[in-house]
């Protein structure tokens, strides 16, 4: 499929961009140097298993520039598309470098809460953090509604991991960390979202296949590179009562806000993602 031919137009990505940045203003912006008293981190307040849910997503995290790279390789800025291509892929630019600079945020707070709480030593993490980030990250995508579909089900169901661990951890540093970061994933999220239902409008029942598939072989990062990925996933998913599939329940939403009345084909769509969330 031939990816250009099926994005929405222009001024549909630049007014949901828009949203977003006027949403995010640069004084609400939040820094790793000062937002937090570091010398008060102690991961000898922390569980094992909480422990282990750090260190388990720092790597996700940091793992940016590979999810970064996505983007830029199926939406770019360069002679490769046609001219409508790169000035809609140019407005959606202006999305996708203020969310690197968040996420990169991220993985630097959540890197620095390691150091300071004593869970890792700086150099030995920067080497098991290299050696998860210089694997290949893809997304088998050909239709850009995918794209968001499937970061609209990432960002809210890491949005909601978050929030379930700072729920239970007894550091206040690292609940403050990780409120923080629980606040832009639900930004990120409600970004996707905005753009999916603006696909949904324009493109209607084009984009049920693409969108079933996404829910059909959904993963999340790094679920097929990282090493004993599963294992450790289903064990930092008890630390705080977690399912990821709980963010399905949210893309439905979108759907419905989206759409005046569901035809036959977004129907089935809706009890597929609803079938797979009882089935998962």
């Amino acid at each position: 499929m031939d990816i250009e031919s099926t994005l929405i137009p222009v001024g549909e990505v630049a007014a949901a961009v828009d949203g977003f940045l006027a949403a995010s203003p640069a004084a609400r912006a939040w820094d790793v140097e000062t937002a937090f008293d570091w010398s008060r981190a102690d991961a000898g307040r922390l569980t094992e298993g909480q422990r282990s849910a750090v260190q388990f997503v720092t790597l996700i995290e940091d793992h940016l520039p590979g999810y970064f790279e996505v983007y830029h390789r199926y939406f770019p800025v360069d002679d490769t598309v046609d001219r409508a291509a790169f000035i809609h892929n140019r407005e959606l630019y202006h999305f996708t470098v203020r969310w690197a600079l968040e996420e990169d945020t991220h993985a630097r707070a959540l890197t620095r809460y390691q150091e300071a709480a004593g869970i890792a030593e700086r150099g030995a993490l920067r080497a098991e953090l290299a050696a998860e980030g210089q694997k290949p990250f893809d997304l088998p995508y050909d239709h850009p509604v995918q794209f968001f579909a499937y970061a609209l089900v990432q960002e809210k169901a890491t949005q909601m991991y978050y929030q379930h661990l700072r729920d239970v951890v007894d550091d206040p540093v690292l609940a403050s960390v990780l409120a923080r970061l629980a606040r832009d994933e639900a930004r990120h999220f409600s970004f996707m979202a905005d753009v999916v239902g603006r696909y949904l409008r324009v493109h209607g029942d084009a984009t049920v296949e693409p969108i079933r598939d996404v829910i059909a072989n959904f993963r999340m990062p790094l679920a097929d590179t990282m090493r004993g990925y599963w294992r450790w996933a289903l064990k930092i998913a008890d630390v705080a009562s977690y399912d990821h599939t709980e963010a399905y329940e949210h893309l439905v939403k979108v759907i419905d806000r989206a759409v005046d009345a569901r035809t036959d084909r977004l129907d089935e769509l809706v009890h597929f993602i609803e079938e797979w969330r009882t089935v998962a």
